[in-house]
């Protein structure tokens, strides 16, 4: 398959203004997520999309290629979608730029043998929550799957509740997924429905709709960049390993 890798990366955050862009370790983290990207051998080119000159600068600083896109995407994978129509691929996985700890074990797994044609493909990748604190924190995305990784809800609030039993392994999302061009315009046409609205997720756009997306487990380090203070927990993961 032709397969592109996409980097989302924007400048306008709320709680973090240029996040893509903030040193770790004194390398910006977006070059951290390139180079890891760039280490997957199933991935025909790994691209940068972003609506920022400044990121634009930096990344070809360190050698990626860039795909400018509108600052008018809500999403990610609206971003995602628009490169789309500029670059042909089979499959596109996004790795979102706040995620310097991936690693190419991890992110392959999102990768499918073959996928059906004319089908919606849609995976993403999660971990399991190795701290309490974490699944109850409402910026981390709790997963519950059946046992063929279909995806049977996504919420901010701690699921699935151990009323029953406390024997139960919580999972959190990790910031990539993988898309046909089918499921890329799918999103793109369909509006957003209620619970996506609600919860502010929009992999609901496809749930919503009865059309599957799977969850694998990666069993991976998983520390995102929501903000400043952030970087010091991936900094210190990353002396721990001596990188």
């Amino acid at each position: 398959m032709n397969i592109l890798c996409v980097i989302p990366a924007r400048a306008e955050s709320s709680r973090f203004f240029e996040k893509p862009l903030a040193l770790i370790k004194g390398k910006p983290m977006l070059q951290w997520v390139y180079e890891h990207c760039r280490e997957v051998e199933a991935f025909t080119d790994v691209v940068v999309a972003t609506d920022s000159d400044r990121i634009k600068d930096a990344a070809r600083s360190f050698g990626a290629t860039v795909v400018m896109t509108s600052s008018r995407h809500d999403t990610a994978t609206e971003r995602l979608y628009e490169v789309s129509t500029k670059i042909d691929a089979d499959l596109y996985v996004m790795v979102n730029g706040d995620e310097p700890l991936l690693t190419k074990e991890a992110i392959v797994q999102c990768i499918p043998p073959h996928i059906p044609a004319g089908e919606i493909y849609v995976s993403n990748l999660m971990t399991d929550f190795s701290n309490p604190v974490e699944v109850v924190d409402s910026t981390n995305l709790k997963i519950v799957t059946a046992a063929d990784h279909r995806c049977l809800f996504i919420s901010r609030s701690p699921i699935p509740y151990p009323k029953g039993s406390l024997d139960v392994i919580y999972h959190k999302f990790v910031g990539v997924g993988a898309f046909n061009r089918e499921a890329l315009e799918f999103y793109h046409t369909t509006p957003r429905g209620p619970i996506e609205k609600v919860e502010e997720n929009d992999s609901f756009r496809f749930l919503e709709n009865h059309v599957p997306i799977y969850y694998y487990n990666c069993h991976c380090k998983s520390l995102s960049v929501d903000t400043r203070k952030d970087i010091e927990g991936v900094e210190a993961y990353l002396d721990s390993m001596g990188l």
